[in-house]
């Protein structure tokens, strides 16, 4: 257990949240409270808002805004369904390469990487956005603009984020501003569902670039900083047996009997373990199986989700689920009267590290420094998103929204509104200046 799981655990870390700002991620229903923000870092970004160089960078995302709108347009009707973002993240390369980066490639697993140097490169700080959206393949993208409202399947989640780190990126080389360290902007692939944070999994593996510093951009508003990683184990459960007529082969072990006795058993004991103690989440999703009303089915299955930002509780209602399901298997094998026992197999299908970064770390005082100075107040938050990655290995890491407002997400009405959009962007420039060291003079 690291220490930031300790203190947690222990009740020494103060548990904040915002309500409604990442529809995306998952929430808690504690309200926000106000946070204290060290003065040396509200200083820090006070100094970078004051330079020149940085002020002209705000006024150009002003007026890159009509471009920044369309580059959102155009990846959105891109379709990128869930291992199949392939075509959008050629396009992204094109726009990160004709944005003025000085290196653009495509990893193995599908991962866009635009590398900017910078002036010594001592260290590599991360700005990302997901690629995947939720909706299956043949899903209609097209978008439909009400006003200063865009309405379109993944919109806000993540296509927003992909076109405002686009255009921090546009807004450097514009402008010349140069950093100490160099910066990656990433596209990622596999952040939804099964993705199972595929993309971000393979940068933090050894066939990685080395990264420092990790800025995942995700949800809208500037409001919130996600600091915490909401864990999950996910497992597609099967039980599996002969199968027959529902008369003539009466008697056989029945898989849909077993799962059902499985899901009982699970609700019962995880309701009494989730009334207390850290927050844990469960749920059965998705179930299936069988082929006529009058057959025996010969498999049975269920999709679980289990969520808790403590590693323990996680593996705590884990091992729940695996007492139920061998219970359940053991009765209706018992149960039968004639033919094979029923089998079962348990398959891990999600796997996100819980973890965190103290509120005290630099990356994160800045976040809340940067939001501050542009008049909204801060609240930490814990969800789940790229940056469990970066929390698990102990990188500092913040997931931050892309700005604007939106609603709807992972449903076919999702919408995004511009409603001051460009602060996400000049608080995400502030931020990475900030985390990246800013150079005095032009590139």
């Amino acid at each position: 257990m690291n220490s930031f799981s300790q203190l947690l655990l222990r009740g020494l870390l103060p548990v904040t949240f915002a309500l409604g700002t990442l529809p995306a991620l998952a929430q808690s229903t504690e309200a926000a409270k106000p946070i204290a923000v060290n003065k040396r870092y509200e200083n820090e970004i006070k100094a970078l808002a004051r330079n020149s160089a940085v002020k002209a960078a705000f006024k150009t995302i002003l007026e890159l805004e009509p471009q920044t709108l369309q580059d959102l347009i155009t990846l959105t009707e891109i379709p990128a369904p869930p291992f199949k973002e392939e075509v959008r993240g050629r396009k992204y390369a094109e726009m990160l390469r004709a944005a003025g980066a000085d290196s653009v490639w495509i990893d193995e697993v599908g991962n866009v990487l635009a590398r900017r140097k910078g002036k010594n490169g001592s260290k590599t700080v991360v700005m990302e956005a997901h690629l995947d959206t939720v909706f299956p393949e043949g899903t209609d993208v097209k978008v439909k603009q009400r006003g200063d409202t865009l309405l379109a399947p993944g919109v806000g989640d993540d296509t927003r984020g992909l076109a405002m780190v686009l255009s921090v990126l546009k807004t450097l080389e514009k402008t010349g501003l140069e950093t100490e360290a160099d910066v990656l902007f990433i596209g990622t692939v596999g952040e939804e569902g099964l993705g199972d944070l595929r993309g971000v999994k393979h940068l933090f593996s050894e066939k990685g670039p080395k990264i420092d510093s990790y800025i995942a951009v995700d949800g809208t508003g500037i409001g919130t900083v996600t600091n915490r990683g909401l864990g999950s184990h996910r497992y597609r459960i099967t039980f599996k047996g002969p199968g027959g007529h529902s008369s003539g082969a009466f008697g056989l072990a029945n898989p849909h009997n077993a799962l059902g006795r499985a899901i009982h058993y699970f609700a019962v004991a995880a309701d009494q373990f989730t009334k207390e103690g850290i927050r844990t989440t469960y749920n059965v999703g998705v179930i299936g199986g069988g082929t006529s009303v009058n057959s025996i089915p010969f498999e049975s299955w269920m999709e679980v989700d289990m969520r808790s930002e403590s590693p323990e509780r996680v593996e705590g209602i884990d091992k729940l689920l695996q007492a139920a399901v061998q219970r359940a298997l053991q009765e209706e094998n018992q149960m039968k009267r004639l033919g094979a026992n029923l089998t079962v197999e348990v398959k891990l299908i999600g796997d996100r590290p819980a973890g965190g970064v103290d509120p005290g770390v630099a990356l994160v005082q800045r976040s809340m420094a940067a939001t501050r100075f542009l008049g909204t107040e801060p609240a930490l938050r814990v969800g789940s998103t790229n940056s469990n990655i970066a929390f698990s290995k102990g990188i500092p890491a913040v997931t931050i929204g892309s700005g604007g407002k939106g609603g709807g997400a992972h449903a076919l009405d999702e919408y995004w509104i511009n409603d001051k959009a460009y602060l996400g962007a000049q608080r995400a420039l502030l931020l990475l200046l900030a985390e990246a060291g800013m150079v005095k003079g032009k590139r």
